[in-house]
């Protein structure tokens, strides 16, 4: 039988510290060692940590690399503001989920600051997005938005998906080159936009005609709902006008990322 020895009694004494697996690094690790700090944004995958490594504003507190990957950022002249922690591929994967594709990468990273729309220049395109929650489609649609120089990309405070895992790895790198406009009041700040001399034009698939027939002069903000839901009453009131998606196939309804994919497009296209 084995036999454990007597705490002591001596309140002088100090305690010897629990110790707990560190699931970033496979290492022994005090309590509370290995959680991200508090507003800190996890960032996975090839792209979106490289990204935010080449991105000066972003600030990076821990850096996990495999071997290989650690060797691909030093082939490809990655700058590194600190040093990697080389773990095995294993190691990411425990700390994230058996789903995530993280290709040797992960970080820790402060999350970059909410500009306010003051700052935003009124021109060229914008995105405002009415409650999507799903971070998926987020993600998508900033990776869309990059690809088309649009200025900045509207959310709402409540009701939004953080710019954090998922949505980070979705977003392919997007995330250190469109600023997130974080709101509180979703139909003020489109008065403001109109104030600012936005056009305002919301999609919707009951939308009164297609989106190539829309008023889409420069500047715009194209604002975009949830998927099922659609904009809100509110929202769609505060719209200049509403424009849906002509498609020509039996299934008359896209996915909202695919959605704004297209609109971008036709906008980009059409903008004067």
């Amino acid at each position: 039988m084995r036999h454990r020895r007597p705490r002591s009694s001596d309140p002088h004494q100090p305690r010897r510290p629990r110790w707990r697996r560190n699931a970033a690094t496979s290492r022994p690790a005090p309590d509370g060692a290995a959680r991200p700090p508090a507003g800190a944004a996890i960032l996975y995958g090839w792209h979106t940590v490289k990204a935010a490594l080449q991105n000066p504003a972003r600030r990076i507190r821990r850096l996990y690399a495999t071997a290989n990957a650690a060797r691909r950022l030093a082939e490809e002249g990655v700058a590194l503001a600190l040093e990697p922690e080389i773990v095995r591929p294993d190691v990411i994967a425990r700390r994230l989920g058996p789903d995530a594709v993280h290709n040797g990468l992960l970080a820790e990273a402060d999350a970059l600051p909410s500009p306010d729309l003051e700052q935003i220049e009124p021109a060229g395109l914008v995105l405002v997005l009415d409650q999507i929650t799903d971070p998926h489609n987020v993600g998508a649609i900033l990776r869309t938005a990059a690809a088309f120089a649009v200025r900045a990309v509207v959310i709402t405070a409540r009701h939004s998906p953080e710019a954090t895992g998922v949505l980070a790895k979705a977003a392919s790198g997007a995330l250190e080159y469109v600023p997130i406009v974080t709101v509180q009041n979703l139909a003020r700040t489109l008065a403001t936009l109109r104030e600012r001399g936005y056009c305002l034009v919301g999609l919707d698939s009951t939308g009164e005609r297609d989106v190539r027939e829309a008023s889409l002069r420069a500047p715009l903000a194209l604002v975009l709902g949830a998927e099922g839901k659609g904009l809100r009453q509110l929202t769609r009131a505060s719209c200049d006008e509403v424009a849906r998606l002509e498609l020509p196939g039996r299934m008359k309804t896209l996915n909202v990322s695919n959605a704004a994919a297209l609109a971008l497009y036709v906008a980009s296209e059409r903008e004067d």
